[in-house]
């Protein structure tokens, strides 16, 4: 079984690429920020952390920690905003981990992804079989954010400007997948290598 990581700058289209991935492979595809949301349920060990950390005050009536008051607590200042990073991060790493190791046991998946655009600076690189890096240039994903996700230019910018440079993508992953022009030809290169390391098309 094979551990590979998905990254790319948003509007890269990395979801489009692992959707297709998820209908014709026995695969398990997990995405990191889902299971960042999964970790800080009640009864994990990152809940009661992050509790002690921040307040009772970020949590909504049912206990469960509340998105929007977390953020109002932790974008305000840096310093607490890495603490909050530093429990949340290995917890999921811990929780992926798990998973792998069970989708290893179970014998029936040959795949196993997890999508993040920041899996390069968190660390992945030395967890993964290899690291994919899902490509669209930047003319392409300003008219895909702004066409499905109304964002303006100045937010699209900014964005851009937080994330990782393409070179870096490039030199830090082991396969481009080029993703700026037609879907099928991205499929085909999703297959081409697939069938490389023996996995099967269903």
């Amino acid at each position: 079984m094979y551990f590979i990581g998905i990254t790319g700058g948003i509007g890269a289209g990395k979801s489009e690429v692992l959707n297709y991935i998820r209908q014709h492979y026995r695969c398990e595809i997990y995405l990191a920020d889902e299971v960042a949301h999964l970790v800080k349920e009640p009864g994990s060990p990152a809940y009661g952390r992050l509790l002690k950390l921040l307040g009772q005050e970020v949590t909504g009536a049912d206990g469960t920690i509340d998105r929007g008051k977390m953020a109002d607590r932790i974008f305000a200042s840096p310093a607490l905003l890495e603490q909050v990073n530093q429990i949340i991060h290995p917890a999921v790493k811990t929780w992926l981990l798990d998973k792998l190791q069970h989708a290893k046991e179970g014998g029936e998946t040959e795949l196993f992804f997890v999508e993040a655009a920041l899996l390069i600076e968190g660390g992945y690189l030395a967890l993964v079989d290899e690291m994919w890096y899902i490509y669209a240039n930047e003319v392409v994903r300003r008219k895909r954010l702004q066409e499905f996700r109304g964002y303006s230019d100045e937010k699209i910018s900014r964005i851009f400007a937080s994330q990782l440079t393409e070179e870096r993508f490039r030199e830090s992953c082991s396969l481009v997948i080029d993703n700026g022009g037609s879907f099928q030809e991205s499929c085909l290169q999703v297959d081409r290598r697939l069938a490389e390391l023996g996995c099967h098309y269903i």
